[in-house]
């Protein structure tokens, strides 16, 4: 299946139903398949051919949209970047996919300038919500206003390459994703199946479509003809809030920073949201104090622990039966798909054991785009074919359910053992008070790394680090408990909302650059 195929099911079924929810635009699946038909045949006549790279730089909106299916209905690749990228790092990401076209918003237009310039090829640039800006790039809304013949063009296949995601790994470049039609098809049949997705869903989606996360839930929506709603951020929970309401939302994805703030609010509750059938959870695990709090005020509402990684965008889920009895779980293998826990040697492991994650099935990529060295270490024989090696250290109890345990490079080694942060940060937040937590390894003379807690709390809990301390005591071993712990106002955290610590130092290189260029 190519997916943009799913516009034309649409077409045939729903015309009139209202696909995509932004601000004030409301898109019926005609007005998407016209606008998006529109804006394909005039990054044809720029000269768009299939297999072309189309980068984004778009907000959560109606456009994003429209962008995503007129670039596959072109043939194209789509390459969705967050918007606050920097121009470096955006011009080392253009010499890499060489993109035939640039999608973005008008404000961003500086940047892309800025970009290209380093970059020094001719590259078509569209500028969406340009307002009074003087910019020579033809304009998004002029291109879906004019009359335009699309023809597709022929030989396409869901074999082709559909998006390219650039990770957004801390250290060294950007790796690029690839995912092809099928890749993606395959993962989102599976997660409609389990969360029994149909057209009556309408999923509001904070997530930037810039992810992986953010981009299933718009193509989960369009293959069952359901509503997707935008939101540009988590902001304002209230917001969100009332907007969950009055479009009568079904279903919620969630990560774990957003989800602490909704299960914070006071007046949550069933009678709130009567309408909300599920929520989901990826990006990173969420404390069981977030969880037991959210069941407690929606007890309606199936909560569903995922987790996924770009290169499958899906991988496991717990069914919401299964919570109360392991809280910490994230499930087993999504349908149609295979996991298994390996050794250093790509041996199972018993159940109890942590090894490393790998994965099998059709979801699985392709690569990385233009780094063999890299798609080899990722992707690797295994008995029934290529295996996608995820880095991440799991566990399985006796029934297979899988534990998240660490990212390889996150285990915090000390005084001769080997410390799981998540496992540090979950005592934590079973503190109350502690609203957001993080821990890292510090370089120590002695013990080689000491465990560091950074946390955020409520004013009025009236913790200190000995109080801290002394609850760690409690509940961990002592080469687990932390050494240090610095308070925070609010923990840094990377666009797609997961707490990271060296997020601030990468926000405030971003304000360095943009003040460079003004």
């Amino acid at each position: 299946m190519r997916i943009e195929t799913l516009i034309a099911d649409n077409i045939a079924h729903r015309p009139d139903k209202t696909a995509v929810v932004a601000g004030d635009m409301r898109l019926t699946y005609r007005e998407l398949d016209r606008q998006s038909s529109r804006l394909a045949a005039a990054l044809q006549k720029h000269g768009i051919r299939p297999g072309d790279r189309i980068v984004f730089l778009l907000d959560n909106g109606s456009e994003a949209v429209v962008c995503f299916f007129s670039a596959w209905k072109a043939g194209g690749v789509a390459c969705p970047l967050h918007p606050t990228i920097k121009s470096e790092k955006l011009a080392e990401i253009f010499r890499s996919i060489e993109p035939a076209a640039i999608i973005a918003q008008g404000r961003l237009l500086p940047i892309v300038d800025a970009a290209c310039a380093v970059y020094g090829q001719p590259t078509t640039v569209i500028g969406v919500q340009t307002g009074a800006a003087d910019s020579n790039a033809p304009s998004f809304e002029d291109l879906i206003a004019a009359e335009a013949d699309f023809a597709p063009p022929a030989g396409l296949s869901e074999n082709d390459l559909a998006l390219l995601i650039h990770t957004s790994g801390s250290t060294g470049r950007p790796k690029g994703v690839m995912l092809s039609h099928a890749n993606i098809a395959a993962a989102c049949t599976s997660i409609t199946g389990y969360l029994e997705n149909t057209e009556k869903d309408v999923v509001l989606s904070v997530l930037p479509l810039s992810h992986g996360y953010g981009i299933t839930q718009m193509v989960t929506m369009a293959m069952v003809g359901g509503t997707l709603v935008l939101e540009k951020s988590f902001a304002f929970p209230r917001v969100v809030l009332a907007r969950l309401q009055s479009e009568d939302v079904t279903g919620f994805p969630l990560v774990p920073a957003m989800a602490a703030l909704f299960a914070g609010m006071p007046d949550l509750s069933a009678e709130t949201l009567p309408h909300l059938r599920y929520m989901t959870n990826a990006a990173a695990g969420m404390p069981p104090t977030t969880t037991q709090r959210l069941q407690t005020c929606l007890p309606q509402t199936a909560l569903y622990l995922m987790y996924g990684q770009t290169e499958c965008l899906r991988t496991t889920y717990l069914p919401p039966q299964e919570m109360p009895r392991r809280p910490l779980s994230v499930g087993h293998a999504i349908p149609g798909t295979s996991v298994s826990i390996v050794d250093d040697n790509g041996l199972p492991v018993a159940p109890g054991e942590t090894g490393e994650l790998v994965v099998e099935g059709p979801h699985v990529t392709r690569g990385y785009w233009r780094d063999d060295v890299a798609t080899a270490a990722a992707l690797r024989p295994g008995p029934n074919g290529m295996r996608l090696h995820t880095g991440d250290l799991f566990r399985a109890d006796e029934e297979g359910f899988l534990y998240f345990v660490s990212r390889r490079d996150d285990i915090i080694k000390t005084r001769g053992e080997k410390v799981s942060p998540q496992e540090v940060e979950r005592v934590l937040y079973a503190l109350p008070g502690v609203l957001e937590a993080a821990v890292e390894g510090v370089d120590d003379a002695v013990f080689g790394q000491v465990i560091k807690a950074h946390v955020a709390v409520d004013p009025d809990a009236g913790l200190t680090e000995r109080l801290i301390l002394r609850h760690c005591a409690a509940h961990l071993e002592d080469f687990m408990i932390p050494k240090l712990v610095e308070f925070h106002d609010a923990l840094p955290k990377t666009a797609t909302g997961k707490i990271r610590l060296n997020a601030e130092t990468a926000a405030e290189a971003k304000k360095n650059e943009e003040s460079r260029i003004a």
